[in-house]
């Protein structure tokens, strides 16, 4: 057995190392893309306010209502929405939300697919169509500053996550608003019985959308952490984004600072109404780690949330390849299916 951890060891390394196309990037408060001054005197203590009142107000910071002159429409490809999103960043081209969508004539279920950091226009587009099989239209929704809300010139290593404190709270916050705006386009086509899937980070916004709205019956989650800037800090896949941070803010300081978007302060939540998780979990995971995994299984279930987690003998990138991305994608077909359809 060690000898099989060893190779999957081997692999995720071997994955990481072929992506060398990576971009360093400066730290930065970011204060001005939370509403403060440019040259904040004191940007540790505008940071501690403003952390600890969006948590507080969270329902009012994520607030947000159907979306304005959405726009359906048929490409090569297939159907396609977009829609202003409701944060107002200063790049143009990231504050139109597009999402590939999915359906399947007659049902009243669908899921909103969230992909991976630096996902692609066609990422994920199999899982799209695996739910259509099993009777649940699909909307593959495009996160902040990815393909076609890239902004001009940074194809990876984008916005969502890096060493600018503000930016990535500003860019994650308008992640997690957009996917609530694409639940009210659904509900607003009579889709009744709503469901998340999310990988990576897009399981972080899922896991916080479904904490925050009531429209949302199941969700699952693949890759499970408690703090955003533990992932940065610890993980494999961003020790290029903490790099830049460490000399200028402590682990117990970003953690407070980046705890708006992160999961674990809305645990509690998931423990309201009739919803159901499934989580699952790489055991030798070096993105997310297995530890912090595990520690929101246990907070979960001393919550008394419905929480089924699947424990995988695998990675972060070795997920998605067979024998594991079988398994993982016929226990949360099933498991959606079962919610959302049955």
């Amino acid at each position: 057995m060690r000898s099989f951890e060893q190779w999957i060891r081997r692999y995720e390394h071997a994955r990481w190392s072929a992506e060398n196309n990576r971009r360093a990037r400066s730290f930065g408060w970011g204060i001005e893309h939370l509403g403060g001054p440019a040259n904040p005197h004191d940007p540790r203590a505008f940071l501690e306010r403003y952390a600890a009142e969006a948590v507080a107000t969270s329902d009012r910071w994520f607030g947000v209502g159907p979306p304005a002159e959405s726009q359906l429409e048929e490409e090569p490809e297939g159907s396609v929405l977009r829609f202003r999103s409701a944060v107002e960043s200063r790049w143009p081209e990231n504050n139109r939300v597009w999402a590939r969508y999915f359906p399947v004539p007659g049902s009243r279920a669908a899921v909103i697919v969230l992909p991976q950091w630096n996902a692609g226009w066609n990422a994920q587009l199999g899982i799209c169509r695996w739910l259509n099989r099993l009777g649940m239209s699909a909307l593959k929704m495009s996160l902040p500053y990815h393909d076609r809300r890239a902004v001009e010139g940074i194809d990876r290593d984008n916005f969502l996550v890096g060493p600018n404190v503000g930016l990535t709270l500003q860019a994650n916050r308008q992640a997690i608003m957009d996917v609530r705006q694409c639940l009210r386009w659904l509900e607003g086509r009579g889709y009744t019985r709503l469901g998340l899937l999310g990988t990576s980070i897009g399981s972080a916004i899922a896991c916080i959308v479904m904490a925050h709205d009531p429209g949302v019956r199941a969700g699952a989650f693949l890759h499970v952490s408690t703090y955003f800037s533990d992932v940065v800090r610890t993980g494999m896949t961003t020790m290029h984004v903490w790099e830049p941070m460490k000399s200028q803010v402590s682990p117990d300081e970003i953690r407070r600072y980046w705890a708006p978007i992160s999961p674990y302060p809305y645990v509690a939540r998931l423990a309201a109404g009739a919803r159901k998780l499934l989580m699952i979990s790489g055991r030798y995971d070096p993105t997310f780690w297995p530890a912090f995994s595990e520690e929101m299984f246990r907070t979960l279930e001393e919550l008394g949330v419905d929480v089924e987690i699947l424990r995988l003998p695998c990675g972060h990138y070795s997920l998605d390849r067979p024998p594991f991305s079988v398994l993982a994608g016929l226990r949360f077909g099933f498991f959606l299916r079962d919610r959302l359809v049955l």
